[in-house]
């Protein structure tokens, strides 16, 4: 059976609006990711610990693995209303690294085989790509419900 599935262009827009003593500051932004033919969307609870696994990459696709050169995008978003997620991304070995989201904020990554490239990090990490990404509530309170959406080709 051949697959009836096209590729196509994923349209990303970041629009700011502020207007500032009367003058208008925003932006629009617009990037174009093109040769995407599978999506992953859900919306999940970060438990509060020791967090919840959201994301892993690897060689081959499955239950919530992706193939990481074949990842495009990857947008994260706390739809928490007053609580923050710990964002933990790791390259398989003992380097990570850690971002704090907070209510409603949004994370965007475009190219999870290239983030922790040694020539773009303080400290070298021994992997380049992101093969893993937990979500934690930063209070360790209450848990968090975020939203991951994945484009890979």
């Amino acid at each position: 059976m051949a697959s009836t599935i096209s590729n196509a262009a994923l349209t990303v827009t970041v629009t700011e609006k502020l207007t500032l003593n009367g003058r208008d500051h925003g932006s629009s932004q617009k990037i174009t990711i093109s040769g995407v033919n599978e999506v992953s969307k859900r919306i999940l609870t970060a438990a509060i610990t020791p967090g919840t696994q959201i994301y892993a990459g690897g060689d081959a696709a499955g239950l919530g693995t992706f193939v990481t050169d074949n990842v495009k995008y990857i947008r994260i978003t706390n739809l928490d209303d007053s609580n923050a997620v710990v964002l933990h991304f790791s390259d398989g070995s003992a380097h990570y690294s850690q971002h704090l989201l907070g209510a409603g904020q949004v994370f965007f990554l475009t190219d999870v085989s290239a983030s922790f490239d040694a020539a773009t990090t303080i400290d070298a990490f021994d992997g380049e790509n992101i093969v893993r990404i937990d979500a934690m509530s930063e209070h360790l309170t209450e848990p968090v419900d975020i939203e991951i959406l994945v484009a890979s080709a």
